[in-house]
C-alpha cells in the first residue's frame, strides 16, 4: 500500500502556475510642502526674466558709451571708449544743470505727492475698514468704479479743471491729483480689515484712548507693512508719472525727469537741435537707481502686506 501510494503520488501532474496580476506602476508620492516642478512654469518664469533684464542690461551698457560709441558699437555689448563717468558729469552739468533741477523737482512730487497719498490712503482704509456710517456701500462702489477707471482718462477733464482755478503750469497741479489713490485706498482697507483685531481696539478704548491714540499707537504700528506697500506703488507711479505733467506744466524748471528726459530726445528731431542720446540713456539710468533702492531696502515689508490676510488662524 505503502508502494501503491507513492507511484500515485509521483504520477500526478504538477498544478499549473497561477497567474500573477500584473504589476501597476506606485504613482510617486508628492511630499508635503514641497512644490510641484513644472517645466512650462519654469520656462515662462525665464522668459519673464529675460524679458525684464535685457532692456536693462542694455541701458546699462548703453550709458557706458559716447554718442559716437552709441553708433558704431553693438547694443548689448561695450564699446571700446568707456564713457559712464564723463555721461554723468555732462548729464548733470548740460544746460545749465537743469537735470539736477529736474531731480529735485521729481522728489518734492514723490515726497508731497506720493507721501499725502499713502497718509491718506491709510486713514480712509482704516475708517471704512473699522467704522460703519451710512452710505458706507457708496463709498465702496465709488472705489472700485475709481481703480477701474485708468487716470489718463481722467488727465484732460483734471486740466480743465485746474486751468479754471489758474493752478495749471505750477507743481500744485502735478502734487494734488497725485494726492488722490483709489488702488492705495481699497489695498488699506481690505488690509485694516483683517490686520487690526477688533478685541485690541476694544481693549484701547477701554483703557481710556482716544479714537486719534488708538489709531497712532495701536493700529498704524499693524499697518506698517500694508503701509510701505502702498507707498511703494504711489511712488513708482508718482516716479513714472508722465502725461499728467506734460500737459500740465509749460515752464521746463518744474518739469519732473520723465518730461525733462523726453524733451532733450526730442531734440534730435527738431531743426538745428542738438543729438544727447548719451545723456538721455544716462539720465534714465539715473532715474531708476533710487527705484530700485527702495524696492531692496523696502522689500521685506513689501511681501509681508502682500501675503497678509492670505492665512486664516
Amino acid at each position: 500500500m505503502t508502494g501503491l501510494s507513492s507511484t500515485t503520488t509521483a504520477a500526478r501532474p504538477a498544478a499549473p502556475p497561477k497567474p500573477t496580476a500584473p504589476r501597476l506602476r506606485t504613482p510617486r508620492r508628492h511630499t508635503p510642502g514641497r512644490p510641484k516642478r513644472s517645466v512650462l512654469l519654469t520656462v515662462l518664469t525665464v522668459v519673464v526674466l529675460l524679458y525684464s533684464l535685457v532692456p536693462l542690461l542694455w541701458l546699462l551698457i548703453s550709458a557706458t558709451k559716447s554718442q559716437q560709441g552709441l553708433a558704431r558699437s553693438f547694443g548689448l555689448w561695450f564699446d571700446g571708449d568707456f564713457a559712464l563717468w564723463d555721461n554723468i558729469t555732462q548729464t548733470f552739468t548740460y544746460q545749465d544743470g537743469v537735470f539736477g533741477r529736474w531731480l529735485l523737482n521729481t522728489l518734492l512730487y514723490v515726497v508731497v505727492g506720493a507721501g499725502g497719498a499713502t497718509f491718506l490712503a491709510v486713514l480712509g482704509g482704516y475708517a471704512l475698514a473699522k467704522f460703519d456710517f451710512p452710505g458706507k456701500r457708496g463709498v465702496f462702489a465709488v472705489v472700485i468704479g475709481a481703480v477701474a477707471v485708468p487716470t489718463t482718462a481722467l488727465a484732460v477733464p483734471t486740466f480743465l479743471m485746474f486751468s479754471k482755478i489758474g493752478l495749471t503750469d505750477t507743481p500744485w497741479a502735478v502734487i494734488i491729483p497725485s494726492l488722490i489713490s483709489p488702488f492705495g485706498l481699497y489695498l488699506m482697507w481690505v488690509f485694516a480689515a483683517e490686520a487690526i483685531p477688533a478685541e485690541l481696539m476694544e481693549a484701547a478704548r477701554i483703557d481710556g484712548a482716544g479714537e486719534v491714540r488708538t489709531f497712532f499707537q495701536v493700529a498704524l504700528p499693524l499697518l506698517a507693512p500694508g503701509t510701505v506697500t502702498v507707498l511703494l506703488f504711489t511712488t513708482v507711479a508718482t516716479w513714472n508719472n508722465y502725461f499728467l505733467p506734460l500737459i500740465m506744466l509749460k515752464d521746463p524748471d518744474w518739469y519732473p525727469l520723465t518730461v525733462g528726459l523726453d524733451a532733450w530726445n526730442k531734440q534730435a528731431y527738431a531743426a538745428g537741435g542738438e543729438v544727447v542720446f548719451n545723456l538721455v540713456i544716462t539720465g534714465s539710468l539715473i532715474t531708476i537707481v533710487p527705484l530700485i533702492a527702495a524696492f531692496l531696502l523696502l522689500q521685506k515689508y513689501w511681501q509681508s502686506g502682500l501675503a497678509a490676510g492670505s492665512v486664516k488662524e
